[in-house]
This record gives C-alpha cells, sequence and structure tokens, in this order.
C-alpha cells in the first residue's frame, strides 16, 4: 500500500503527552458562558451551542475523514462513503505549502461530488498539521491566506461547506498562540466575505490535553463577528477513558459552544482511545463525529484504514465497528434536510430509504438473514448499503 504522509506526527505525538471584539455584541454570561447569538441568516449555522441547517433543523454531524490531497485519483471514495451511510465527509486539502495545492477548481469539483452524493462537506487544509513543533507545517495565516484565494468556490455553497480553517494547527510547543492566531484567521476570512460556517481545531497534534481550546472557545466564538465558528477536538490517546471523553465534551455542551469530534479512532500509537465511549457520549449529548479514515494511512498506522485499498467491500475491523457497531453511522446518521433526509439531528433515527421504508437504526444487526430487510419497532425496515438500498 502506498504510505501516506498524514500520520507520521503520531509517535512524536504520543511521547508529548508526558479590534473586531469592540463591534460584538456581547455574548457572554457572568460564568462566560456562550449566550444565545445572531445565527447566520442562511447556510449551515450555529445558535445556542448546536448546528442547524438554513431551515432551522438540526444536523449533527456523522462523518468519515477522506485524505484527497495524497489520492487526489481515488474520486469514488466520497460516493463509496455516502453509500456506507455517512452525511458528512471531511475532505483534505491542500493550501500548497507543504503538499501540491488543491486548486479552486478542484475544490468546487470535490464540492459538487458532495453535494451528488448527498453529504455535507468540511473542507480543510493539512498544510498546519503541528505548527511550532513541526518546522515543515504551515501557520493559519497562511492557511487563511489559502482560503481567501479560493473564496469563488465556497460562496454560494453555505447550505453545504463548512471550512475547516486548519488542520491540528499547533503540535506541543507554541500552542499558547492558537487563541489569537484562530481569533485571526476567522476575522480574515470574514472580511474576505466568506460567510460559511466555520471549523477550528485544537492544539496539541488536535488533542488539547492543554485545554487551550477549552478554556479560550468562547473568546475564539466571540471574535467571529457571523458566530458561526463550530470548535473540534481530536480523540487519541489523550481520550483514553470515558471519563475524559465526558468531561471534555460536556464542558463544551453545557456552555453552548458548539463541538464535534472531528478525527478519532479505535487504537493508536499514543494510547488507546476509548472510541466506545467517544461514539456513546457523541449520541447521548447530540454531538457529530467524522472518524479517521476512509483508507490510504501509512507510516504504521494503517490499522486507522476503515476499509482495505479503498474498496468499499472490504470493511476493516474498525471500519465494521465504526459503521455497524453500536452509536455507528448506520445507527445514528441522518441525511441533511437539504437532501431532502428526515428531520431530528440524528442520533434517534435512522433516516429514510429511497424506497419509503425507514433505515435499521441498529444496521445489520436488525437483518439475521443478511437480504437487506430488517425488522424494527413492529415493521420493516432496509439496512444502509445494502441491496435493498434503493
Amino acid at each position: 500500500m502506498t504510505k501516506s504522509p498524514r500520520r507520521t506526527w503520531l509517535t512524536a505525538a504520543g511521547s508529548a503527552l508526558a479590534g473586531v471584539a469592540g463591534l460584538l455584541l456581547p455574548v457572554f454570561g457572568t460564568a462566560g458562558t456562550a449566550q444565545a447569538a445572531p445565527a447566520a441568516e442562511s447556510g449551515i449555522h450555529v445558535s445556542n451551542g448546536r448546528i442547524y441547517e438554513a431551515n432551522g433543523n438540526e444536523f449533527v454531524m456523522r462523518g468519515v475523514n477522506h485524505a484527497h490531497t495524497w489520492y487526489p485519483t481515488e474520486t469514488g471514495a466520497v460516493a463509496d462513503i455516502a453509500a456506507k451511510g455517512a452525511n458528512t465527509v471531511r475532505v483534505v486539502l491542500s493550501s500548497g505549502d507543504r503538499w501540491t495545492e488543491t486548486s479552486t477548481s478542484q475544490v468546487s469539483s470535490i464540492i459538487g461530488d458532495c453535494k451528488a452524493n448527498k453529504v455535507i462537506c468540511v473542507l480543510e487544509v493539512h498544510d498546519t498539521t503541528g505548527y511550532g513543533e513541526d518546522g515543515a507545517a504551515a501557520t493559519l495565516d497562511q492557511a487563511a491566506d489559502y482560503w481567501v484565494g479560493i473564496r469563488s468556490a465556497l460562496q454560494g455553497q453555505e447550505d453545504y461547506v463548512v471550512v475547516n480553517i486548519g488542520n491540528e494547527p499547533y503540535g506541543n510547543s507554541g500552542y499558547t498562540a492558537w487563541t489569537e492566531a484562530t481569533k485571526n484567521a476567522v476575522v480574515k476570512l470574514r472580511n474576505a466575505g466568506i460567510a460559511n460556517a466555520l471549523m477550528v481545531d485544537a492544539p496539541n497534534w488536535g488533542q488539547d490535553w492543554s485545554n487551550t481550546m477549552r478554556s479560550d472557545a468562547a473568546s475564539v466564538f466571540a471574535a467571529d463577528p457571523r458566530r458561526n465558528t463550530i470548535f473540534s477536538i481530536h480523540m487519541y490517546g489523550v481520550y483514553d477513558t470515558a471519563a475524559e471523553v465526558q468531561d471534555y465534551l460536556n464542558h463544551f455542551v453545557a456552555n453552548r459552544l458548539p463541538i464535534v469530534v472531528g478525527e478519532f479512532g479505535d487504537h493508536h500509537s499514543d494510547g488507546d482511545p476509548d472510541e466506545n465511549a467517544i461514539m456513546a457520549t457523541a449520541r447521548s449529548l447530540r454531538v457529530g463525529y467524522l472518524g479517521w479514515s476512509w483508507s490510504g494511512n501509512g507510516s504504521g498506522v494503517e490499522y486507522l484504514d476503515m476499509v482495505n485499498g479503498f474498496d468499499a467491500g472490504s470493511l476493516t475491523p474498525w471500519g465494521n465497528r465504526f459503521f455497524n457497531g453500536a452509536d455507528g453511522i448506520a445507527a445514528t446518521s441522518t441525511r441533511a434536510t437539504i437532501f431532502g433526509g428526515g428531520s431530528g439531528g440524528g442520533g434517534d433515527t435512522g433516516g429514510t430509504a429511497p424506497n419509503g421504508y425507514p433505515y435499521c437504526v441498529n444496521g445489520s444487526s436488525s437483518d439475521p438473514d443478511g437480504d437487506g430487510w430488517g425488522w424494527e419497532n413492529q415493521r420493516s425496515c432496509v439496512v444502509r448499503g445494502s441491496a435493498a438500498d434503493r
């Protein structure tokens, strides 16, 4: 298998585990809790710590990361991920600072692919990974410049696209600069006329063991004139107990700050993340999650592949757990209503198949004979991605 440069930092991460504000309306209570704020008038937007579509339907991300920038010829990946029931795909792009730049036309094509396959598109610049510790990494300001340069591909796509400014933008050195750098990047995008919902990753290789994002999220949220910024935590070895997972996510929910688990796996070189707790807690709190990753991992972390060799018919143990296990995609993913999906935000319903039958909330476990038809709540249901899903 061709090795991706994506995860060479992880062993290092494991060893490291030992002016606009004045224009804004107040959004804080006495304890610094984010209060109700003016939401974006259209597109995917935040209100009271939750993510909504333009029509007011709550949207809970249930998706997969796809390493497009290293595998641009794997053009069927988005369709394959969608067919497994995901409602969101987080797509790896490059600003050109570290890998080959993803051009404006390529971004437009990716967005079109997401729309054609009825998934929300989270686009992220990967070149920022580990800045401050990895000398090859780009700054958040450089990532912001990239987004400004390709903004024509984003404008008018606010219903379909979330802009994840920079992946894991600080390592374990210099991460105290994360707060101001993130605020400045958000403001730069807004001043350039980018109105999409924004997503910002935590420092410390995305895992925020220093609680920098946790402590400063409210002030970062306030720096966005549109109050439309989503926070993303990556959960690997730092989150190896249910208590740690619950404590982190509950903090954001309690303070009405929008949070998603932007990456996680079922195993890792820096520890053993508690994927069961991550998925169960996300479901109970109505928090989104995006698993890493569809395929193409290398450098010793191939176990993070959900399918072997980009073959949708060859699920790995991690992929089977993620899609078909408890609190997984089959059980909790609901398509965005802009694509004709059901309401309710996910987590309580499997949605509706094209033939009009409901999807099986419990996935293939409700289909003992494997024909794609299950039985739940005294009626027939369809297993996502099966022969009956048409």
